[in-house]
């Protein structure tokens, strides 16, 4: 992990003191809302539907045990409303139907931070100085800008891996943030980066990804050689209103050079984005729009900051040496195991084991050893959320088998990265007493789903419920190692942080005269080996009731059961029988006696107040 210097630290620590001089004149009446308001967002202070929401940043996913347990503490301490606000809450929520509003939790979410809900605004700057002595902030999790540059959850241990993206997404978190330049964007702009064959990213779905890659050819007037490292430039993906996948607009770009270049890129987005239309403001449309143009202006752009201003960003040999130098393994990794835990699994959870090993255990480039990822999706408890309890749990767990690291994944899981093969019976049992060994990873349950409408402002309908229905419906081991690996996101508005274009079934929550209803969609991918090509999937036709959803996913399994071959995933059937065969299965679902509990949406007080930073 990327250990911070004593300039990284003062300068996280200064910037608590700031929020906390703004909070108290703004507690005092000296700065106004209006006025406090771009200033909390900086550093990651929302409004939501209820209380504010505070959103952790943490660059490419990494995590030591010791910020887990302060996450943990704040959870436990800070993440409680008060009665007046909560009774509020639950008092309106009624009117959909939640009985139940989760405190003291953090949320894992698709682009590696952690959330908290319930954080008294008046209570955040002694919560940005606890995280300061973790070496953790909120900056630039909102708002305009450059956000946190997420990556795969196996960097710098993945088989496959060309090269260690990490050193990589800490150079450019450190170029990106307070950037003077690029504080305010048209909109926010966010930075995915893999350095394996595989992409486990993401990354077309993201403004801006970068796959390195190794030059094939060469090219001597660029001073290239073949097998030189470099990066494979993506610019204009992303979901939303107009969901586009990533343009390629470099093939290969000397890895010194990324940060020229992306001060090119962004340059000209800044120049040329939209900021009449909030909707429109993305650099997907601009790409979309301007095509060759977009992407010859970035060149020359480029060359102006070569030629003219010096090539200032250009990274020396001795930089990403320093930087790499935080990256190495840890000492355990190669060392003989003289404390591998005895450990016998009884012949009864023998199969339970073996399910675990296949789905939730993944190979290492170091042959003794494994990543395993802890699931967070069960029932009872919002996907992606921990409890702080569970957070410390996984501390203990990373302590005592993954050298005290763990990474948040893009599907919201928590990844031990260095766990010795001998010590898995013992990790899975741990695991298992802590409720965090369920083998459901890349299975149907194993679902993405933002928080929706029982805690987002801009949320048109509720994502947790229909995560639950789901998820208790199909609780059955044995028929969900049945019907293999699935993709199944869930968003409770058009934003789309629960990736519903991406998912092989999708389902998006609108609001049709203050109901909710819920939009499916069939044949998405990430980009990953198991979909294929990034694309997003396409709608079966009018949107469902929130009782019929499950209903509809019951439909599509059926239809994949009856055509599938073999051990066909369910995304290559429904590739191979075609998309309308399970529109058919889907609109079938549809219940004729429509339920008439699907209530008017509350406008609670503050509502979207901050929806252009979410």
């Amino acid at each position: 992990m990327y250990h911070y210097t004593d300039f990284d630290r003062q300068f996280i620590r200064n910037r608590a003191a700031q929020h906390r001089d703004q909070l108290e004149r703004n507690l005092a009446g000296l700065l106004s809302d209006d006025e406090f308001r771009p200033l909390r967002l900086q550093n990651g202070w929302y409004i939501q539907r209820y209380a504010p929401m505070l959103r952790v940043a943490v660059p490419y996913g990494e995590l030591a045990s010791a910020q887990l347990r302060v996450l943990a503490r704040i959870a436990r301490e800070y993440d409680q409303p008060s009665k007046e606000v909560f009774d509020t809450a639950i008092g309106a929520q009624a009117a959909w139907g939640t009985t139940h509003l989760p405190v003291g939790y953090g949320h894992f979410t698709t682009r590696q931070n952690v959330q908290f809900n319930w954080i008294p605004l008046a209570r955040s700057a002694d919560v940005m100085d606890l995280l300061a002595t973790v070496d953790m902030h909120g900056i630039q999790t909102s708002g305009n800008c450059i956000r946190n540059i997420t990556s795969d959850e196996l960097a710098g241990i993945a088989p496959d891996e060309i090269a260690d993206p990490r050193p990589f997404a800490e150079i450019l978190r450190q170029w990106s943030t307070l950037h003077p330049e690029f504080a305010f964007l048209p909109r926010k702009f966010k930075i995915a980066i893999t350095g394996a064959t595989e992409d486990r990213a993401a990354t077309r779905w993201h403004d801006v990804g970068l796959h390195l890659v190794r030059s094939e050819a060469g090219d001597a007037t660029l001073g290239v050689a073949p097998g030189d490292l470099g990066f494979r430039v993506l610019v204009g993906g992303g979901m939303g209103r107009t969901p586009v996948i990533g343009t390629v607009i470099r093939e290969f770009l000397p890895w010194s050079q990324i940060m020229n270049y992306l001060e090119a890129v962004v340059r000209v987005y800044n120049r040329w984005g939209r900021r009449d239309n909030m909707y429109k403001a993305r650099i997907k449309i601009l790409v979309k729009a301007e095509g060759q143009r977009y992407i010859d202006e970035v060149e020359a752009e480029y060359q102006q900051i070569l030629t003219v201003d010096g090539a200032p960003h250009t990274i020396t040999q001795a930089e990403l040496d320093r930087v790499s130098a935080s990256f190495v393994p840890p000492a355990l990794v190669g060392s003989a195991r003289t404390t591998t835990r005895p450990v016998t699994i009884p012949a009864e959870r023998q199969g339970d084991y073996a399910r675990w090993i296949k789905q939730n255990v993944a190979a290492h480039k170091d042959p003794a050893l494994r990543a395993v990822t802890l699931s967070f999706k069960r029932l009872g408890q919002a996907p992606g959320d921990a409890d702080a309890d569970q957070l410390d749990t996984a501390a203990a767990l990373a302590d005592e088998f993954s050298a005290g690291e763990v990474r948040v994944t893009h599907d919201q899981n928590l990844l031990l990265p260095w766990v010795h093969e001998a010590d898995l019976p013992a990790l899975w049992v741990a695991a298992s007493r802590a409720g965090l060994a369920r083998s459901n990873v890349r299975l149907l349950t194993d679902m993405i789903a933002c928080p929706g409408g029982d805690f987002c402002a801009l949320a048109n309908a509720r994502s947790i419920p229909i995560a639950a229905a789901i998820t208790e419906r199909y609780q059955d081991m044995d028929e969900l190692h049945d019907l293999g690996e699935i993709d199944l996101h869930i968003s409770g508005c058009i934003n789309s942080c629960g990736h519903h274009h991406s998912g092989h079934v999708g389902i998006l929550g609108v609001d049709k005269d203050g109901k909710e209803w819920y939009q499916v969609s069939l044949g998405g991918s990430d980009g990953s080996a198991l979909s294929g090509a990034a694309a997003a999937g396409r709608v079966v036709g009018p949107s469902f009731g929130a009782a019929e959803v499950p209903g509809v996913i019951e439909a599509l399994l059926d239809t994949f059961r009856q055509h599938r071959t073999g051990r066909e995933t369910f995304i290559d059937t429904l590739r191979r029988v075609g998309f309308d065969t399970f529109k058919a299965a889907a609109n079938s679902a549809r219940l004729a006696d429509k339920h008439e509990d699907l209530h008017a949406l509350p406008k609670a007080s503050g509502y979207a107040k901050d929806a252009q930073e979410a």
